[in-house]
């Protein structure tokens, strides 16, 4: 299992048990998260690249799993990825260096199993 699959499946057991505990939580950051990636002045492509390069700057590998996901089913480019995370490691620097190729590998594996 390769990097970004791994992380969801190290997740979805103790996510799902503290969402049971905390479903109105859950519920309200789901809201929060919907209207944020709604299509607006950016387009959902955009949001999840700035979502993506935001969690390498805060080094969560959880929400590069997720945002690696995102921006391939939302059909980003690897250029634009790769842009992206670069933008992440100006601003972060050397953790960066370490979390960024992280998010690209975790792109292109969700970008293969999305191409037919």
């Amino acid at each position: 299992m390769s990097y970004g699959e791994r992380v969801r499946e190290e997740l979805r057991a103790p996510s799902r048990e503290l969402r049971r505990a905390v479903p109105q939580v859950y519920e309200g950051y789901k809201q929060l998260h919907d209207a944020a990636l709604a299509p607006g002045a950016l387009d959902v492509r955009t949001k999840e690249l700035i979502a993506l390069a935001i969690a390498v700057s805060k080094e969560c590998d959880g929400c590069i799993a997720a945002h690696a996901h995102g921006a391939a089913r939302q059909g980003a480019g690897e250029d634009e990825v790769a842009e992206a995370i670069g933008v992440a490691i100006l601003m972060n620097g050397g953790p960066g260096t370490v979390y960024g190729p992280r998010a690209f590998a975790a792109f292109r594996e969700f970008r293969a199993k999305a191409s037919p």
